[in-house]
């Protein structure tokens, strides 16, 4: 069957980005469609900008695997598209004696998941390191940085479009259907001024927080196939004072996140956040009295902070597959095997480490269509 173009990846973000442009890379005529007037402006322009050295995740798991070579790839491409970005390192803390253990059990899981330059840090060497932390042992993780996210998914859609692919913006998805019969591909009815019908032979959703109704909205792809979503929102307070760090600094992670830790902008300066709350819908907007909270949280680690040097920045929300109460899921990548539609890739719960995973994500999802193809 002769199709419009060889594949469409629905979701302008960066990991849609990074897979159109794999994609492009690779020979096939790539289209990108966004629902919205720029590219980006959901999670990937609403996060921490961490650079992340992959400690965190279950050992063998995606989030594992695609974060510790996303971070060697994205480090590169950084350096090779003059893309802003620091190797600033983080210190992971334990505030007590009681944390200690756990904090050893991280330092294992990021040495099972190959992030060997992990070392600790003891209180004395910490008081010179980062004079204002209060913390009796850390982690340094030495290839944790941050990155200009807006620089790199203009970087990458460049990439993209000098490789024959196209972003199309204001162009949300609004149905579709599985072609049946000459070896399948898609009809796509894409929204705007003037709704049109277009054709492909692969279908990649990276639609982020849209993504479970993107896959409903597709007649033929399997109902069963499609994972509960629950959303969590961040919000995230700035410092309006010299920010007293060099580094990250991150308390031990919670159920829900990697808590309340301090991050630096490439201007050096200061943020806290993300906290993390169970929402029903999308809501960006940043409650002033959450300070308190705040306050108290980072007072664990960070003394001297007061409730009233920190001033609203901003709020994100995380596409979730584990609900309140469980454990963390992993990112779900789905391939044919799952689903039975050929030529069908769909992407949930991709949150943090999305954005360091990127490039290793597309090369996944571009692996992944390949095998189909081979088929």
């Amino acid at each position: 069957m002769t199709t419009d173009v060889d594949s469409i990846v629905i979701g302008a973000g960066v990991v849609g980005l990074a897979i159109g442009r794999e994609l492009a890379r690779s020979g096939r005529s790539v289209l990108v469609l966004e629902r919205n007037a720029g590219i980006g402006e959901e999670t990937s322009s609403r996060n921490s900008e961490v650079i992340h050295a992959g400690i965190y995740y279950p050992r063998h798991s995606l989030k594992a695997r695609l974060c510790v070579r996303g971070r060697e790839l994205l480090y590169a491409y950084c350096h090779s598209h003059s893309i802003a970005h620091q190797r600033l390192g983080k210190l992971i803390v334990a505030t007590d004696n009681d944390q200690l253990s756990r904090l050893q059990d991280i330092y294992l899981r990021g040495r099972a998941n190959g992030v060997t330059d992990l070392v600790y840090v003891d209180q004395p060497e910490l008081n010179e390191m980062e004079p204002a932390l209060r913390a009796v042992r850390a982690i340094l993780s030495p290839s944790t940085g941050i990155v200009d996210s807006h620089q790199l998914m203009l970087a990458l859609q460049g990439d993209l479009e000098r490789a024959g692919g196209s972003v199309v913006l204001r162009s949300p998805v609004v149905g579709g259907a599985v072609l049946a019969g000459g070896g399948g591909g898609f009809r796509l009815t894409v929204g705007g001024v003037e709704p049109i019908a277009i054709t492909c032979r692969e279908l990649i959703n990276c639609a982020g927080l849209q993504a479970q109704a993107v896959t409903g909205a597709i007649d033929g792809v399997p109902s069963a196939s499609i994972p509960a979503q629950y959303l969590s929102q961040g919000c995230y307070f700035s410092l309006q004072a010299r920010s007293p760090f060099k580094r990250l600094i991150y308390p031990l992670p919670n159920q829900q996140g990697l808590g309340v830790h301090l991050t630096l902008d490439l201007q050096g300066r200061a943020r806290f956040g993300p906290d993390a709350r169970w929402v029903q819908g999308i809501d960006y907007s940043v409650d002033p009295a959450l300070a308190r909270d705040f306050c108290e949280s980072v007072r664990h680690y960070y003394p001297a902070i007061e409730a009233q040097q920190l001033q609203p920045a901003y709020a994100g929300i995380r596409p979730k597959l584990a609900g309140p109460g469980e454990a963390a899921a992993d990112f779900m990548i789905q391939p044919e095997a799952e689903h039975r539609v050929p030529g069908w890739l769909a992407l949930y719960g991709i949150e943090s480490p999305g954005l360091t995973a990127a490039l290793a994500i597309g090369e996944y999802a571009r692996m992944q269509l390949d095998n189909h193809r081979c088929g």
